[in-house]
C-alpha cells in the first residue's frame, strides 16, 4: 500500500453528471463555516482534433534525416494536419459545441467559459466572445471569462481560473468550462516534426467523480525566452528548442519538489515523510513531444533520490547524486539515460497510457496536457484508476509551471464512452508529407488576408466540425458546421 492510499479521499460522486444548481450543501458562503462546495473537479471532457494527420517517419523520409529522428528521437508518431479552414475560433467552437451536445449540457447552465490558447488571430477580440455565439438561442450572456495567454500554460490558467471561480464567493451555482486549444505549427527546420492541432474543453463542477486537491498546486513562474512569438504577422515562434527542454526540466525540478512538500504537509498522516513518485499512481504531462516527457518522468525519481539517496532502492543510479541540481545536471547523457532505464517499467504503467493522443496527434500546445489526461481516462478501466491519484505536470515557455494532482472518486465510465479518442484516431484521412507541406505554405501565405475564400477541402472534416468560411473585407470571420 502507497502512502497516498491511506489517506482519506473525498466522498464519491456519480457517474452522471449533476446538476449544476446551488443546494445547501453546495452553495458558497450561504452556510456558516462552509467554505467550499463539495467535490470540485471535472465532470467530462471533450477533446477535437483535426481529421488529417501526417505519419512521422514519411516525413523523415521527406525531410531528408535519419531513420528514427522524429519517431525514436522525438518520440512521434503521427502529427495532425490543418489547413486554412481551420482556425482557433473554429477549433474551439467545435469542441465546445461537442461537449454540450455529448452531454446534453444546457447553455443557460454555464456560467464561465475561459479561453486558453496562444493561437492569437486578433491583438483585441477574444476567442471568448466568439464562443458566445452558441449561446446565443438559449439568451444566456451571463458568462464570466475572457481568454488566458501565456504559451502552452494558457489552458491551466483557465482550469484553475474556472476552478476558483466555483469555490470562490463568486459563484452562482452553473457549470463552468475551460477551453484547451492551439495550432502548433513551424517554420520549415528542426522544430517543424513537434507540430500538431487540438483543443480540449474542461467541464467543472462540483461532485465530480475527477476532483482537484486543494492547496497542493505548486507554480515555478521565471523570465526566460526560449519560445516565443514576437512576428505578429506569422504562426511561427522563435524558439531555442534545446534551452527549452532544459528550462521544461528545472521547472519540473522546481514545481516537483514543492509539490511533494506541499501535499505531504497537507495531506500525509506524517507531514515529515514527504511523498515520492511512487505515491502517484498515474502522470499526465504537457508533451512538446513524447521523448521529453519519459525524460520529465525520470527526473521525478531522479529528485526522490537526491531527498534519500541512501536508500537502497536507488543504488543502481546512486553515482548520479553527485550532481545534485547542479547545471551539469541538466546537460549530462549519462545521468538522463540511467534514469529514463531506472524508470522504464514505471513509465510503461503510469504514463504511456496518458500520451497516446500526444504520440499521435502532436504538440497541441495548450491543450497538451488535458489531452494527456483525455487519454489516460479515455482508456483505463475503473479497476485501474478508482481512488486513484493523477499527478498533473503543465509547462509554458517564458515560462510559466505547475505541479499538481487529481483524485479519482467515483466511475470514469462517462469518459471512456464519449471521448473514443483510439477509434477516432483510426477513423482520420493521411495525407502525404508534400501536402502537409503545401497546407502550411497555404496557411503563411492567407494569414494577413481580408477578403478571402478559404480553399481547403470541408469533404474531410469529421460530421459536427466547424470551419471558416470567409474573411470579409473587414477582416471578419464566419463559420459553418460540416
Amino acid at each position: 500500500m502507497t502512502l497516498l492510499s491511506t489517506l482519506s479521499s473525498s466522498s464519491p460522486a456519480t457517474a452522471a453528471l449533476p446538476s449544476p444548481s446551488i443546494t445547501e450543501s453546495t452553495m458558497v458562503g450561504s452556510i456558516p463555516n462552509s467554505t467550499f462546495p463539495a467535490n470540485v473537479g471535472i465532470l467530462a471532457l471533450e477533446f477535437y482534433f483535426p481529421s488529417k494527420y501526417v505519419e512521422q517517419a514519411e516525413l523523415e523520409q521527406f525531410d531528408g534525416v535519419s531513420a528514427g529522428k522524429y519517431t525514436i528521437g522525438l518520440g512521434q508518431t503521427k502529427m495532425a494536419v490543418c489547413d486554412d479552414r481551420e482556425d482557433i475560433n473554429s477549433i474551439s467552437l467545435t469542441v465546445v459545441q461537442n461537449l454540450v451536445e455529448k452531454h446534453n449540457i444546457s447553455y443557460k447552465d454555464i456560467g464561465f467559459l475561459e479561453v486558453g490558447t496562444e493561437s492569437i488571430i486578433d491583438k483585441s477580440k477574444s476567442v471568448k466572445t466568439v464562443l458566445m455565439s452558441l449561446f446565443e438561442e438559449s439568451g444566456n450572456f451571463d458568462v464570466v471569462g475572457i481568454d488566458t495567454k501565456n504559451a502552452c500554460y494558457g489552458g491551466t490558467a483557465s482550469v484553475f481560473n474556472a476552478v476558483n471561480w466555483i469555490e470562490s464567493s463568486s459563484w452562482d451555482g452553473r457549470y463552468a468550462i475551460a477551453v484547451a486549444a492551439d495550432i502548433a505549427s513551424y517554420a520549415e527546420g528542426p522544430a517543424r516534426p513537434t507540430g500538431g492541432a487540438g483543443a480540449v474543453a474542461v467541464l467543472i463542477g462540483p461532485n465530480a467523480p475527477v476532483v482537484f486537491d486543494q492547496g497542493v498546486r505548486a507554480s515555478h513562474m521565471n523570465h526566460l525566452w526560449d519560445f516565443y512569438k514576437p512576428e505578429l504577422a506569422s504562426e511561427y515562434p522563435t524558439v531555442d528548442g534545446h534551452f527549452s527542454n532544459t528550462c521544461y526540466i528545472r521547472s519540473v525540478d522546481a514545481c516537483y519538489s514543492l509539490f511533494t512538500q506541499k501535499f505531504s504537509k497537507r495531506y500525509s498522516p506524517n507531514p515529515e515523510q514527504l511523498i515520492t513518485n511512487k505515491d502517484i499512481d498515474h502522470l499526465a504531462f504537457h508533451a512538446p513531444n513524447c521523448k521529453l516527457v519519459q525524460k520529465a518522468f525520470g527526473r521525478l525519481a531522479y529528485n526522490d533520490m537526491l531527498k534519500d539517496p541512501e536508500n537502497e532502492a536507488y543504488a543502481a543510479v546512486k553515482e548520479y547524486a553527485k550532481f545534485g541540481h547542479s547545471e551539469e545536471s541538466y546537460y549530462d547523457k549519462g545521468l538522463e539515460r540511467a534514469m529514463m532505464q531506472f524508470t522504464k517499467s514505471e513509465y510503461q504503467k503510469k504514463v504511456i497510457p496518458s500520451i497516446y493522443a500526444s504520440t499521435n496527434v502532436g504538440n497541441m500546445y495548450t491543450a497538451s496536457v488535458w489531452a494527456c489526461l483525455s487519454s489516460l481516462l479515455s482508456s483505463t478501466p475503473d479497476e485501474e484508476i478508482l481512488n486513484k491519484r493523477i499527478g498533473m505536470f503543465s509547462y509554458g515557455s517564458g515560462s510559466a509551471a505547475t505541479f499538481f494532482s487529481l483524485k479519482v472518486v467515483a466511475s470514469t465510465e462517462k469518459f471512456r464512452d464519449t471521448l473514443q479518442i483510439q477509434s477516432r484516431l483510426e477513423d482520420r484521412v493521411k495525407v502525404t508529407p508534400q501536402v502537409f507541406a503545401d497546407h502550411l505554405k497555404l496557411r503563411e501565405e492567407t494569414a494577413l488576408l481580408k477578403d478571402y475564400n478559404p480553399v481547403g477541402d470541408i469533404s474531410t472534416l469529421a460530421k459536427g466540425t466547424y470551419y471558416l468560411q470567409r474573411i470579409d473585407e473587414k477582416f471578419r470571420r464566419t463559420y459553418a458546421r460540416a
